[in-house]
């Protein structure tokens, strides 16, 4: 049993491994095995990972073990560091672990340098991997809404498209590190934009200007953009990550 590159993908045959199941991560994997998929997970906090067993994913002592069982690896961790660790770590990270062909997906935002630096270490070992960060947030996980930039071989990508179309839409954006920059430069835009619509709330409200007034008159028109509604709102939840646009 297994599938690895270029074995056609299917729920029945390819084993999928998958480490970070936090908010987005656990939603992520709950849609990969409500669509039929084989799950092993790692979970630094096992009783964390209760509920994604008791839909049927058995449960890995460290991710090296994880990658010994699994074709393809995805990744959904907290900062570039929790990466390093769980993919290059010398005694326990999946790299590792991975047989010839396997693949590993980092769907964490990362850094474009270490996604290079990981695309070439297993390429060293005759395996894959691909950069592939998220936009939408936790209700497109939950909805298998997110928008999924992947950077690495173009082939690859193309051969886990059945398992992306699960959690999103893909756009492949070119070699490995790409998915990482175009991530970052949407921070930055984000950021901007943020900003600018926190200077509108802070003039009209100088100017004794009713918000619902400026945000309802934007309607339509280029002068509205996607954080108004946050921001006027006063949705203050967590979103994009300042450390990025600073």
């Amino acid at each position: 049993m297994g599938t690895p590159y270029p074995n056609p993908i299917s729920p029945s045959q390819t084993r999928i491994g998958w480490i970070g199941i936090g908010v987005m991560g656990a939603a992520m994997a709950s849609r990969l095995l409500s669509a039929g998929y084989s799950l092993t997970i790692y979970a630094r906090t096992p009783s964390k990972a209760h509920p994604l067993q008791s839909q049927g994913a058995q449960l890995a002592d460290s991710p090296f073990q994880l990658a010994q069982l699994s074709d393809v690896v995805f990744t959904m961790v907290g900062h570039p560091p929790d990466v390093r660790s769980n993919i290059l770590d010398p005694e326990t990270g999946l790299l590792w672990g991975l047989r010839p062909n396997s693949v590993s997906v980092d769907m964490t935002s990362s850094h474009p340098a270490l996604a290079r630096e990981i695309f070439n270490a297993a390429r060293a070992k005759d395996c894959w991997t691909v950069d592939a960060p998220v936009s939408g947030g936790d209700i497109g996980a939950r909805e298998g809404k997110l928008a999924i930039l992947a950077g690495g071989d173009a082939s690859v990508v193309e051969w886990l498209a059945p398992v992306f179309d699960v959690l999103g839409k893909v756009t492949y954006v070119g070699p490995a590190g790409s998915g990482q920059n175009c991530k970052i430069a949407n921070q930055i835009v984000g950021g901007g934009e943020f900003g600018g619509v926190e200077r509108r709330v802070g003039v009209c409200r100088a100017g004794r200007v009713g918000c619902a007034a400026v945000y309802g008159g934007s309607e339509g028109r280029g002068g509205r953009v996607n954080g108004d509604g946050i921001v006027w709102g006063k949705d203050y939840r967590e979103g994009l990550q300042a450390w990025w646009v600073c």
